[in-house]
């Protein structure tokens, strides 16, 4: 059976965390993903091991910035090990450090790989998360999500299926593009057009628009480990924590 993640950042409107943790682990899930925010006191680490470890939680995996792979691997590398994180993603740059040009984004994948070589070398997986920016194509044609991926073929991808679909593309395509790569996915969904206009348009996973017996069915195919759940503005994050989790079982 697969065990579901969440994303902690669904999360992150309704304190306190520990609150959180103790919803998460009454609905059964056993995993959670961490975000840059939870990390940024190192002195919080112990308190926030305690609680996951008191609701049946691990952490496997977690999203660090770019500046801090890059600058603080030491750090990251602690918290990995104090938290007991397998995986490190970057989940984004800001907007204005996003390439025009293929040359831009062939060197963030390349920036990437020299920041990975801490991680691999610890035995970590490392890696990228993708948007919908990663598929608006450069002016020669090429695909962003190519071009950073191509930085190292060690590079992962945690593959975010919706934003794939935001982004214009068919997501089974990409599925199979980087099944051997994929080592996590994001579950999340996207609501009818017109529908949650308050929740940024995304659904609840199973009350939306996107086809994730299929998809499911796809990842598993793939190399993908950790499938974790997540919608990026909920209005009540225990509704989509439940719903969310009730559609996932049946998956």
């Amino acid at each position: 059976m697969t065990a579901f993640s969440y994303q902690l950042y669904s999360s992150r409107n309704f304190p306190p965390l520990g609150a959180t943790l103790k919803m998460l682990g009454e609905l059964g899930y056993t995993q959670v993903e961490g975000y840059g925010g939870l990390f940024a006191n190192l002195g919080a680490l112990d308190e926030l091991k305690a609680d996951l470890a008191a609701n049946g939680l691990a952490m496997p995996t977690g999203h660090f910035g770019l500046d801090m792979v890059r600058d603080q691997p030491d750090r990251v590398l602690q918290i990995a090990e104090t938290i007991g994180v397998q995986a490190i993603f970057v989940p984004a740059i800001p907007e204005e450090e996003r390439s025009r040009d293929a040359a831009g984004w062939r060197a963030l994948g390349e920036t990437l790989a020299r920041a990975g070589e801490a991680y691999w070398k610890a035995g970590l997986t490392f890696g990228w998360h993708n948007h919908a920016f990663e598929f608006v194509a450069t002016p020669t044609g090429e695909m962003p999500l190519d071009l950073i991926m191509a930085g190292d073929p060690k590079l992962a991808l945690e593959l975010d299926v919706a934003w794939v679909v935001r982004g214009g593309q068919e997501p089974l395509a990409w599925i199979e593009r980087y099944a051997d790569r994929i080592a996590a996915a994001h579950i999340k969904d996207i609501a009818p057009e017109g529908e949650c206009a308050d929740e940024d348009g995304w659904a609840d996973v199973g009350h939306g628009v996107m086809d994730w017996p299929a998809i499911m069915a796809s990842l598993r195919k793939t190399n993908a480990r950790w499938f974790v759940m997540e919608h990026d503005n909920p209005k009540d994050h225990a509704r989509f924590a439940r719903r969310s989790i009730e559609t996932a079982r049946g998956l």
